[in-house]
């Protein structure tokens, strides 16, 4: 498994969390896979050695300690020449033993590029991105030249209604993985209900959309919902996002009747960031504004997360609904008036939801069974 963002973003538990996911799938299924973690020199030794700790700790703490080999890469550079990386973990004699014998990568999100990328004998593309992946390959080299397969997490690509770049490319589509073994369902904690969700309030990603630029982060997306705290009073509304302790988004945000945290502070490793989604009663979070009007299927690692605590989710309808079960514990919604009543339902009905969401994670996003799948075992 191939994978570039988890070593070098410390602090995020949740980011992590997501290439765990497969390695755990992949142990669950008697795979021999080791995880190939990308790690480009930042310009700090300092850093750079407590990222490298921080992932040998995560990888110990959930029984993987012999299963990676972190490629260091000190001058960072585009192209991936094996011969200009540092192996920590396994050796380089032992991943080139590899490499001689057959092997398959499951490049998640074109971490890993040529000439590494070349030397294994099935490649696979796996995106979990759509909108923003799809729109680049139709101006860049995103890998799309190096794979064999491509797997998206774009469920209605195939869609009528999806209005994603047309694609030449194979696409077969998987759900977003989660380890149910690892990940099970919690009972709830607090009194009074929780709706939150983690992400970064701004963000610098683009794609062009009928000739414009929109703006995709969070603090547009929830611009629609922000009252939702004094419409459904009797939950509390929290949002887990990366901001500064001074950004002027807090005291409006908190005069709205949301309480902002960092996500730095409760979802800082695996472990915490699970504890996180399982101290809530639910998550509601509104998505990048593309995904949305491109009809894309997109469903977050998160929800899928959130779903094996048992903790149903509210997000916004990109035209995933129809891959999934009908009582599946996911709450499409369009616009406000539908984010209050699912809200509203969920705190009426949430052993029921609860329930289904874990039902919903165990038969449709379960890591096993994706992998399963992907790998065509």
């Amino acid at each position: 498994m191939g994978c570039g963002f988890a070593a070098k973003y410390r602090e995020g538990g949740g980011n992590f969390s997501v290439p765990l996911q497969w390695m755990l799938g992949l142990r669950r299924l008697r795979q021999d896979a080791i995880w190939l973690e990308h790690l480009p020199a930042s310009g700090d030794q300092a850093v750079d050695a407590a990222c490298i700790t921080n992932f040998q700790r995560q990888l110990r703490a959930h029984g993987l300690a012999g299963r990676y080999c972190l490629l260091y890469q000190n001058p960072a550079s585009k192209e991936h020449d094996l011969a200009a990386m540092r192996c920590i973990g396994l050796s380089l004699r032992e991943l080139r033993a590899r490499l001689a014998a057959p092997s398959l990568l499951l490049n998640l999100s074109y971490s890993l590029h040529p000439p590494l990328l070349l030397e294994f004998d099935r490649r696979i593309f796996c995106d979990l991105d759509p909108s923003e992946i799809f729109y680049w390959m139709t101006k860049l080299e995103m890998g799309q030249s190096s794979h064999h397969e491509f797997w998206t997490i774009g469920l209605n690509l195939h869609g009528a209604d999806c209005r994603m770049p047309k694609s030449p490319l194979p696409w077969r589509t998987f759900f977003p993985l989660v380890d149910t073994r690892l990940v099970r369902a919690q009972p709830r904690k607090h009194s009074r209900p929780k709706f939150t969700t983690i992400g970064q309030w701004y963000w610098g990603g683009s794609v062009e959309v009928d000739g414009e630029f929109p703006d995709l982060s969070k603090q547009r997306a929830f611009a629609p919902y922000l009252d939702l705290p004094r419409r459904v009073a009797q939950a509390r509304w929290e949002l887990a996002m990366n901001l500064n302790p001074d950004d002027p988004e807090r005291i409006r945000l908190t005069n709205l009747g949301w309480r902002v945290i960092s996500p730095h502070r409760v979802a800082r490793t695996p472990a915490k960031y699970r504890h996180y989604l399982a101290s809530a009663s639910a998550e509601f979070t509104a998505i990048k504004g593309v995904d949305v009007r491109w009809r894309t299927g997109w469903v977050s690692d998160r929800a899928a997360a959130f779903l094996a605590t048992g903790r149903p989710v509210i997000t916004e309808d990109t035209g995933a609904a129809r891959y999934l079960p009908a009582t599946s514990g996911l709450f499409f919604i369009r616009d406000l008036e539908e984010a209050t009543a699912a809200a509203r339902e969920i705190l009426g009905n949430w052993k029921t939801h609860s329930r289904q969401a874990r039902e919903c994670a165990v038969e449709v996003f379960d890591s096993a069974m994706n992998l399963r799948k992907i790998l065509g075992l």
